[in-house]
């Protein structure tokens, strides 16, 4: 039994095809948080928005503050800590969070659920110790996951857990999430092109000229990259099965974690969301690396301005590309 963690690109910034992108050179303004890097990034002539970018990187630093169940003191520590026990009264900020990850939960059908941490804990996954659980544990697992354990009172904006063991964690939406807010301060402060990432999973394109700014796809596990997207006003998240595994018995058990079936998922080796809001294309890259193609097909028909692109985990790894966003431009590669 073996685990182990690799680190390549999801998703790489090439500025050597300047066809309709900013021209001269580029300045980048980096910070670490949320165990990844975040980083402005701004052409050379929109250097005046450089005290915003750096303002918005301290944002980065506040969300992870209260986001992170990685600090003893943060809100959703306290939060997890309590709500099993009594109703928790909730931030501003976090209740509306908690709020959006329920809808998209329903949106999902349930593949998209931050209350999954008993999951990833029962195969070993938070350690970075991975293991295969017997049914039972994973049983037992299960009875601690699904939002319909979460209950919310707008009235007294408090949170509530059904029973104790319920944990919140953000993980698969909270870089978005710092994302999105970081270039609403940057667009506060008269800030109208950067190109905004979190580790090499997640970006969101700040207007940009021409096409907009080029960004291209390569899930981790694939053996090529799959295309290029030219973003404008618009995000885009991706979520690879290589990330994180554990390999038993020649059997290869990825970190993301069904939580509908209490198992990893399986059949797709990459799955890029494009939307207008980092959050929602983080969230839903999770959710269609886990439903694969039939989830991102109803998803996309039904709601609109979402562009998906999915790697198979089969021979020759076929692509499949569903919906469109208005604020993007998809090239693929033959």
């Amino acid at each position: 039994m073996a685990g182990t963690l690799t680190r390549r690109n999801f998703l790489a910034f090439d500025f050597g095809d300047r066809r309709g992108g900013d021209a001269g050179h580029w300045v980048r303004v980096h910070r670490t948080a949320m165990a990844c890097r975040f980083e402005v990034m701004l052409a050379s002539d929109d250097a005046a928005d450089m005290a915003a970018a750096r303002e918005a990187l301290d944002a980065a630093d506040d969300i992870e503050s209260f986001l992170t169940v990685f600090r003893d003191d943060s809100e959703v520590t306290g939060l997890n800590r309590r709500a099993g026990r009594e109703a928790v009264p909730a931030s501003a900020p976090l209740f509306a969070l908690v709020q959006r990850a329920a809808a998209l939960h329903a949106a999902t059908s349930g593949a998209f659920d931050i209350t999954s941490t008993p999951l990833s804990r029962c195969w070993g996954f938070l350690r970075r110790d991975g293991r295969l659980p017997d049914d039972g544990e994973i049983a037992s697992a299960r009875e601690l996951v699904g939002m319909g354990l979460v209950a919310v009172d707008e009235a007294s904006r408090t949170i509530r857990f059904a029973r104790e063991g319920v944990e919140l964690n953000f993980g698969a939406i909270g870089k978005g999430y710092a994302l999105d807010r970081m270039g609403a301060l940057l667009r506060a402060r008269g800030a109208s092109r950067a190109l905004l990432s979190a580790g090499s999973s997640s970006v969101l394109a700040l207007g940009g000229r021409g096409r907009g700014w080029p960004v291209d796809l390569r899930p981790q596990r694939a053996s090529r990259r799959v295309g290029r997207l030219w973003l404008r006003n618009a995000a885009v998240g991706t979520s690879g099965a290589g990330e994180q595994f554990v390999e038993i018995d020649g059997r290869r058990y990825g970190h993301v974690i069904d939580p509908r079936s209490g198992r990893p998922a399986d059949g797709v080796l990459g799955a890029s969301v494009v939307t207008r809001d980092a959050a929602s294309a983080d969230a839903l890259s999770t959710a269609f690396l886990i439903g694969g193609p039939e989830l991102a097909q109803s998803y996309c028909e039904r709601q609109g301005d979402t562009l998906a692109v999915l790697v198979l985990d089969a021979p020759g790894e076929p692509t499949q590309v569903f919906g469109r966003c208005g604020g993007a431009i998809l090239e693929m590669l033959t």
